[in-house]
Parts: structure tokens; C-alpha cells; sequence
């Protein structure tokens, strides 16, 4: 028996739990599509749950994760510390600016930011797709889900 694939196997496990768990909490009204705020996190903590309960029952019974094969990957290569630090302080700005400029120009920014760190270049197309696809994933949770997000500098306006 693997430790590490045991522990991975039961993290999967905790955190479908936790999820769930969490979900009991919101408290919310159907929404235009008739999916609530809790659809998404019941549908994903379920799924991590069954996925968490196959993956230990197949860890106990001897099976294990083959090491990483394919013709793109370098297993001796060192780690891209610079792509990491860049997406790391991404999502800490996003997570300072959120409330400040709200999710649209917050998102872009994520959107963007990830984008450019893990090498896409294109800057004007590359703003264009995030700032719709922040529009638009406002527009689902917000007018289609019901679910609040933050406007921010954009509060009113949309």
C-alpha cells in the first residue's frame, strides 16, 4: 500500500465532505434557470465524493498511479519558478482587488494576468477574451444563478 496515494485518496475524500458540508448552509431561492446557488457545489462535492471512494477502495486494493510518460513531458527538468510566482501573485491581487473593483475588472485581470503568465501574448485579443469571459461569467452566476458577486467600481452600471 502507497502512503502518498492514500493520503491523496482521502484528501479527494475530505474535501467532497467539506464541500458539501458547506453547502448545507447556503440559503438561497431558485434562480431564472431553476438552479440555485447550491446546484454547483452539491453536483462537484458529490462527484469528489464517489471519485474519493473509488480512489481509496482501488489504493487499498494494490493499485497505484504510473509514473508520468509522454512524449511533451521532461521528468529531469526543474520547476518554472518564474510561471509559478507569477500565477501565485495573480490570484493574491485578484484576491485584494475583488471587492475593491468588483468581479468584472477584477476577472479580466485574473483572466489576463494567468493567460500572459502561462504564455499567451496577443495583448489586445488577449484583454478582449478576458474581459468577456469575465462578462459573461457574471452574467451566468449573477442574472442566471442568482448567486451575488461584487460590482464594485461597476456597481449599477451592469
Amino acid at each position: 500500500m502507497r502512503k502518498p496515494e492514500l493520503g491523496l485518496a482521502a484528501l479527494v475524500l475530505g474535501l467532497g465532505i467539506f464541500v458539501l458540508a458547506g453547502t448545507a448552509d447556503v440559503r438561497a431561492a431558485g434562480a431564472t434557470f431553476g438552479l440555485g446557488p447550491r446546484f454547483f457545489p452539491i453536483l462537484v462535492g458529490s462527484a469528489m465524493i464517489v471519485v474519493g471512494v473509488f480512489y481509496v477502495i482501488d489504493v487499498l486494493r494494490g493499485g497505484r498511479g504510473d509514473p508520468e510518460e509522454s512524449e511533451d513531458v521532461d521528468s529531469s527538468a526543474r520547476a518554472d519558478w518564474k510561471t509559478v510566482l507569477m500565477v501565485a501573485v495573480v490570484f493574491v491581487g485578484f484576491a485584494l482587488l475583488l471587492d475593491l473593483l468588483g468581479w468584472i475588472i477584477a476577472a479580466a485581470l485574473l483572466f489576463f494576468g494567468i493567460a500572459y503568465a502561462l504564455g499567451a501574448r496577443g495583448l489586445a485579443r488577449l484583454g478582449a477574451v478576458s474581459i468577456a469571459l469575465s462578462v459573461l461569467t457574471y452574467l451566468v452566476f449573477v442574472k442566471g444563478l442568482g448567486v451575488t458577486l461584487p460590482g464594485g467600481l461597476l456597481a449599477g452600471v451592469i
